[in-house]
């Protein structure tokens, strides 16, 4: 018979190729959730490999909070920041720049520190900014694109000290815009030798990954703290902007000696370093003068402050929160080490050819080879991917996006999948109609999964069996109507096969209202004892209440026995080319149909061997006797196992039925009479009164002998 699923048509080349398509439409727009995934990589490769740090000219004079125990609880008075700054300034730093603002004039009454006081406090501040090479910082608001705010007293007389020389376009299209700042006093702002916005451009989960050197002003360019901090340094008086001719984006910003490639935002992606206790100097030595004469000698010196209480704390891709001066020295580091993290241009177009490239190879490899082949050859693939993105940045500092690639093979790979899948579905519903000989489910799915299993053949296997008869069936067929009959049969077959298969048991074999069920065949299953003595409780259950259900239609039906046995069988298929009979042979099975058949000599409904019960430690039965079936020259211990029902409600008539067999099994004169007793009580119970017949015969132990199969 012809496979109809083996080939897949030519439109499913169509799915492949529209998902594709539409991950590098994806790719190109960059939603928030992409932009965030690559950000989360770009976070995780500096967590693997942080920047090393090699103590570059940078130090922060700290606010900690040890200092405003020492000093006095912010805000200082001018006078007070004068001292810092002077005191910082005999230390001989190539600039200072103070990550605080003085938007406010300062009150008499908050003129006096320490005794001492001052007519014009901030007169004295200007005075000293004057002397050293000091840099103020600002803050924007109100961004141009958005809402416009205008709270927060803006200052539109801002002072910039530096000038801007633009190579190209206009870089205010590209660069973070503003509309209003709020900046320092007038006098601070013309003493002092320059001015950078301390604003900060986040993430939306709040990390900063990168410092802009420079912002749009109303249109016009403002540098930030970092880029003023640099430029004071050095001596520069202006910057250097190339751009774009088209869009105006920035290529790189030229400051003194230094040319600095940015992002198309004139924005610097900050490699940052570990935290270093010798980056900071508390506030309160330099103020007392416990710092070496010359230790900031040409350094860049930031004055801010890590003091939780102030609030200027910021999400450090290393994990974690970081004052933020430190991200302005940081990104100060880098510069002056040469160790400065880029994203190049020609990035995001390389993704893009990457992510089509790699698309395109997992579209081939997911349509022509097998689900696990291909899911391994999309993991290589995108491990190749994420290597060379890991190695770029570890050894070149590059930032490459390994996302953009991951997304296109993600979106091709998951729908060609599922159309593979699908197409394999239909495969098996024609294996399944093809092996409908093999009747248990767990049978055709072993098939489906290993069609080389269809040979003639078999192999040594320990298995359990599970036989299951109507105890005179056939006699009381002919005395009921065919049609009933046949009804009654199918009925209860049909829920006995049902449960051995909510067992994943095989059925064996149909032989009229005799069943076989196989456990651990054709898949090996390490609890195939448990199974099967599971699957027998259930069948017993079935069994009574379908009785019982039918006595009340009216119609009389039979009791059903059940024999349990494992042990080690050849297990495969038999027959010939026309013909596969999948089976167990060997002495286990006609084992198990004999204690099935024991069933009615013993007075059970159920039997289950030791052999079987070995794999059942939590099994509750009662011991039968060691039974010699007929034929046989060994005997074999069996039991009858215990409903939990029966447990509940007879576990003291159990205890006693323990004793009254340990004592014949033992040969003690007492067994009779203690079954005597036992058949007293229980009238019913027909394994009982088997025993009370034997020992009445003149048996004196547990050994019982059959004649009859």
């Amino acid at each position: 018979m012809a496979d109809p699923a083996a080939r897949m048509s030519r439109w499913a080349w169509g799915v492949p190729i529209g998902a594709l398509i539409a991950a590098l439409i994806l790719i190109a727009l960059a939603p928030v959730p992409l932009r965030a995934a690559r950000h989360a990589v770009f976070d995780q490769f500096q967590r693997w490999h942080p920047r090393p740090y090699q103590a570059p000219p940078v130090r922060i004079v700290d606010i900690d909070e040890e200092s405003l125990r020492r000093v006095g609880q912010w805000p200082w008075s001018r006078e007070q920041v004068a001292r810092l700054l002077e005191a910082t300034r005999r230390l001989d730093p190539a600039s200072i720049s103070l990550d605080i603002m003085f938007p406010e004039r300062e009150g008499q009454d908050r003129a006096r520190q320490g005794g001492e006081s001052s007519a014009d406090p901030d007169r004295a501040l200007a005075q000293e900014l004057q002397r050293g090479p000091v840099v103020l910082g600002f803050a924007l608001t109100g961004p141009r694109r958005g809402t416009g705010s205008t709270d927060g007293g803006a200052d539109e007389d801002l002072l910039i000290k530096a000038g801007f020389l633009t190579a190209g376009g206009d870089p205010a299209r590209s660069i973070p815009a503003f509309s209003r700042s709020v900046g320092n006093l007038p006098d601070l702002q013309a003493a002092a030798r320059g001015q950078g916005a301390m604003t900060f451009m986040a993430d939306v989960d709040g990390i900063v990954r990168q410092v802009p050197l420079m912002f749009s002003l109303r249109g016009r360019p403002v540098p930030s703290l970092t880029a003023e901090a640099l430029r004071v340094a050095d001596g520069a008086g202006r910057y250097v902007v190339r751009t774009d001719e088209g869009d105006g984006g920035v290529i790189d910003v030229r400051i003194g000696k230094r040319l600095i490639d940015t992002d198309r935002g004139a924005s610097v992606w900050v490699h940052y370093a570990r935290p270093q206790p010798e980056r900071y100097l508390p506030a309160w030595q330099v103020l007392e003068g416990r710092v070496a004469p010359g230790a900031l000698h040409g350094h860049l010196v930031l004055i801010g402050t890590s003091a939780q209480g102030l609030l200027d704390l910021r999400f450090s891709p290393l994990g974690g929160v970081i004052p933020g001066v430190e991200v302005h020295a940081q990104a100060l580091e880098q510069i002056l080490s040469d160790q400065q993290l880029a994203r190049p241009g020609w990035a995001p177009a390389a993704e893009w050819l990457v992510a089509l490239i790699g698309g395109i190879a997992v579209a081939i490899v997911a349509m022509k080879a097998r689900a696990g082949r291909s899911g391994a050859a999309v993991v290589l693939l995108a491990g190749v991917v994420g290597l060379t993105a890991w190695m770029c940045f570890r050894f070149e500092r590059l930032l490459i996006d390994p996302i953009a690639p991951w997304l296109a093979m993600a979106m091709v790979f998951a729908p060609t999948t599922m159309l593979r899948h699908r197409w394999a579905e239909r495969r098996q519903r024609w294996m399944r109609a093809t092996f409908s000989r093999y009747v248990s489910p767990n049978l055709i799915d072993f098939l489906v999964a290993h069609p080389e299993a269809l040979e003639l053949g078999g192999r040594r296997q320990r298995c359990s069996f599970v036989f299951t008869d109507l105890q005179g069936f056939t006699t009381r067929m002919e005395s009921m109507d065919p049609t009933v009959a046949v009804t009654v049969l199918n009925t209860y077959l049909d829920g006995m096969v049902a449960i051995a298969f909510r067992h994943d048991g095989t059925l064996d074999r149909i032989v009229g209202d005799a069943m076989a069920i196989m456990f651990s065949a054709p898949v090996p299953q390490a609890d195939h004892e448990a199974r099967a003595l599971r699957c027998a409780l259930e069948m017993q259950a079935f069994a009574r209440s379908h009785h019982e259900a039918l006595l009340r239609q009216g119609i009389p039906f039979c009791d059903t026995r059940i024999g349990v046995h494992s042990g080690e069988v050849t297990v495969g298929n038999f027959g010939g080319a026309t013909l596969f009979d999948y089976r167990a042979l060997g002495d286990p099975v006609n084992t198990a149909a004999r204690l099935e058949g024991a069933n009615k000599y013993l007075g059970t409904s159920v039997c289950v061997s030791e052999e079987t019960l070995k794999g059942c430690p939590e099994a509750v039965t009662r011991p039968i006797g060691r039974l010699r079936l007929a034929g046989r020259s060994t005997y074999l211990t069996v039991h009858e196992p215990l409903s939990a029902d029966a447990v509940t409600t007879a576990a003291d008539v159990d205890a006693e039925y323990a004793r009254a067999y340990a004592l014949m099994r033992d040969g003690e004169d007492g067994a009779f009479e203690a079954f005597e007793a036992l058949a007293a009580r229980r009238p019913e119970d027909k394994l009982v009164a088997m025993h009370v017949a034997r020992l009445h015969a003149g048996s004196r132990d547990d050994a019982i002998e059959l004649s009859a199969k």
